[in-house]
Parts: structure tokens; sequence; C-alpha cells
């Protein structure tokens, strides 16, 4: 955890204890937690997000593939039909 030792966060704790005061420490406590709790919020909806698009991409790319399939067997169809004639 970032490389603090129990005897640094203890320090850290009653540090901020003495600068805060213990009626606004736990309103500070609850305050960055929410803050924590909303980034990782959004994190998580950007990363969905470009999820979604790397999936979109491959949709995209298989239907093209199958389109160029496609065109190409009409060719050969029309290429057959006017060998024949």
């Amino acid at each position: 955890m970032f490389g603090i030792g129990t005897q640094e966060l203890i320090i850290i704790l009653v540090i901020a204890l003495l600068i805060f005061g213990p009626k606004k420490l736990p309103e500070l406590a609850r305050s960055t937690g929410k803050a924590i709790n909303e980034f990782r919020k959004a994190s998580a909806g950007i990363i969905d997000e470009e999820e979604e698009k790397k999936e979109k991409e491959k949709e995209e790319k298989k239907e093209e593939a199958v389109a160029k399939s496609e065109a190409k067997k009409e060719e050969e169809k029309v290429e057959k039909i006017k060998v024949k004639e």
C-alpha cells in the first residue's frame, strides 16, 4: 500500500486528528470515501464505454468482410454466366 507501514499510518492518523479535531475527522473520512467511490464508478463507466466501442468496431469489420465476400460471389456468378455465353 504505497510502501506505508503500520507505524507511518498511525503517525499520519495522529497528525490528521490534531489538525482537524475529533469532530471533523469522521466527516472528512466519509467525504473522502464518497469521492473515491464516485471516482471508481466513473472509471468503470469509461472502461465499459471503451469495451463497447471495441465490440462495435469488431462487428463492423465482420459485416464489411461478409459484404465483400458476398460481392465476390456475385462477381463470380456473373463471370460464369459470361463464360457460358
